[in-house]
């Protein structure tokens, strides 16, 4: 398929979307404040969402502003995060992430890629939902959800796996004011319809769209 092709049919497939996804949602609940999505960002590694919502609501409750988490022990932080897995890692990750932040940037996240991508734990993935939530700039968040569906959609080969290809191609496919919300709207229709293992294909509303949907569709 050409590019002029791929970038018409992920546009059809954004209408589609739109129409079934009114509102384009961060599944992470950080309540408009900027650092509690760096951190939440941090904790969904190898985690799904609505868990690190629920741990995230003693986490916060115990350190409401980044200054308090930057002051915490790694320990206390470990044991609220424990359930999102790697609870070490990201222990020293987020209470690092804060220090940095309120030390270096005055509590003020920067938006900008290579300032972002300089703090402990944060890679592309994490730093473009900044972007594209907090400062509402194109961003095209890599995450399983966006690997798995826009291969099936045909927009490269199923078998690509590399975040940082699949960022700039679709950064490339998918118009830049439409791209933070496509994510969004690309999470919810992977748990609802699109999952990894049993994609809903004879019911799916768009299969029409999608290359994997015609194929399963013609060998009915």
């Amino acid at each position: 398929m050409k590019k002029t092709d791929k970038k018409e049919r992920i546009a059809h497939i954004i209408t589609e979307l739109k129409k079934i996804y009114p509102e384009a949602v961060c599944a992470l609940e950080f309540d408009g404040e900027p650092w509690k999505l760096l951190v939440m960002g941090r904790l969904s590694a190898q985690c799904t969402d609505a868990r690190v919502n629920i741990v995230c609501r003693e986490l916060f409750a115990h350190y409401p502003t980044a200054e308090s988490l930057a002051r915490a022990e790694y320990g206390a932080v470990e044991e609220i995060i424990r359930p999102c897995g790697l609870f070490r890692t990201k222990a020293q990750s987020i209470v690092d992430a804060c220090k940095m932040l309120c030390d270096d940037y005055g509590g003020i996240l920067p938006d900008d890629m290579d300032e972002l991508l300089k703090f402990p734990g944060v890679g592309r993935k994490i730093a473009n939902l900044l972007l594209g939530d907090i400062f509402h700039k194109p961003a095209i968040v890599a995450d399983t959800h966006m690997i798995r569906i826009c291969g099936r959609f045909g927009m490269y080969p199923e078998k690509l796996k590399d975040p940082h290809k699949v960022e700039l191609i679709m950064s490339e496919l998918v118009e830049p004011e439409e791209q933070s919300d496509l994510c969004h709207r690309i999470v919810q229709f992977g748990r609802d319809t699109c999952s990894a293992r049993a994609p809903k294909c004879a019911e799916c509303p768009i299969r029409h769209l999608c290359e994997k949907g015609r194929k399963t569709e013609e060998n009915v």
